[in-house]
């Protein structure tokens, strides 16, 4: 996006590595619950197994991206792939992660965020959910519920500004869900404009697409990490569950990329 302080990615550091459907703990919490002390041991054994399950997962829910790890894998694939006689021939080994826009209307006190209203500097005096403003300042963008002169979303400009938009932008063009990514700059070969090919199960899954047109930056990206445009959405919940959007728990996966212009 036009500017870089919101790309940070504080926020990826320390954002949860989920490889369980958030939904799925719901359906077993209400299972838990149902069950009414007289019932059957057997009954409880089983559902204690089911419990052990959600223990096992709580405990990688809280679990950060192993960036160590991540960062050595990516240097050894990368140096793999230079070593071959025709050399990188427009092919690389990233890792994928995923960004999008929030939506105002998922930051309301009954799903656990701080909704207080509040104004900053650009708003013009107008107040919107404290979590909602934070939000903004971690994704760049953020659509309101109501617009403000024909304009749908709020901008971070840096430090403690904001603006009225009238869409999310990276590099001077709107964004476009499951097609627009960022990337580390400069870059010799994956540069902005590029346009990637990724080969991932996982990716394919979430975004129901391999083809991404670098157009986007971040000060906190790393080397050989392709940051994928989501599209908009409500987050998934309060604190760090605020990187990520409802509609899915994806947050890093593995591909082989290649450069396709």
């Amino acid at each position: 996006m036009e500017t870089t302080p919101h790309r940070s990615f504080d926020r990826r550091s320390d954002q949860i590595a989920f490889r369980l459907g958030w939904r799925a703990i719901d359906v077993v919490a209400t299972a838990l619950q149902a069950v009414q002390p007289r019932r059957a041991t057997g009954t409880w054994l089983h559902l204690l197994g089911v419990s052990g399950i959600v223990m096992t997962w709580s405990t990688m829910a809280r679990a950060d991206i192993p960036w160590p790890e991540v960062v050595q894998r990516l240097a050894h694939e990368n140096e793999r792939l230079a070593r071959r006689p025709q050399g990188h021939n427009g092919e690389y080994f990233v890792v994928c992660t995923l960004y999008y826009t929030p939506k105002e209307s998922g930051f309301t006190f009954e799903r656990g965020f701080d909704a207080t209203p509040i104004t900053k500097r650009g708003l013009r005096g107008r107040k919107y959910p404290r979590d909602f403003l934070r939000s903004v300042k971690k994704e760049g963008f953020g659509r309101m519920v109501t617009p403000v002169d024909g304009r749908n979303y709020i901008r971070y400009n840096g430090g403690d500004s904001y603006a009225f938009a009238s869409a999310a932008t990276g590099g001077g063009r709107v964004l476009v869900p499951r097609f627009s990514a960022a990337m580390k700059f400069p870059h010799s070969i994956l540069r902005r404009g590029a346009i990637v090919e990724t080969e991932s199960p996982d990716l394919q899954n979430v975004f129901h697409s391999n083809r991404w047109k670098i157009m986007d930056t971040g000060g906190g990206l790393r080397r050989w990490q392709i940051d994928c445009y989501y599209g908009e959405d409500e987050p998934l919940g309060p604190g760090k569950l605020m990187g990520r959007p409802r509609a899915t728990t994806f947050e890093y996966a593995y591909a082989n990329a290649r450069i396709t212009n």
